[in-house]
């Protein structure tokens, strides 16, 4: 669990943009890549401790594991409004 503000800011932006990746049609080799990118970015710019990146890196691990962060929503018809 990431309890350090910073830590958690990279983990949201992060997160959403491996899902928006997703949707535009990457899989997960390249989702990967990028994921590798951006934690070798945080690597070399310190600006997390060390030790923070690799939390930050064991928890996308685990969000990119679990399916259900990529299915895509069930978009439903909007209808009008039944007034009575």
């Amino acid at each position: 669990m990431l309890t350090d503000t910073r830590s958690v800011r990279y983990y949201q932006r992060l997160t959403d943009a491996l899902v928006e990746l997703w949707r535009r049609g990457n899989r997960f080799s390249e989702l990967q890549l990028y994921l590798d990118g951006y934690l070798a970015c945080l690597r070399q710019s310190n600006a997390l401790e060390p030790y923070l990146v690799h939390r930050l890196e064991e928890e996308v691990f685990r969000f990119l594991r679990d399916p259900s962060n990529f299915e895509l929503a069930m978009v439903q018809p909007q209808t009008e409004p039944d007034y009575y």
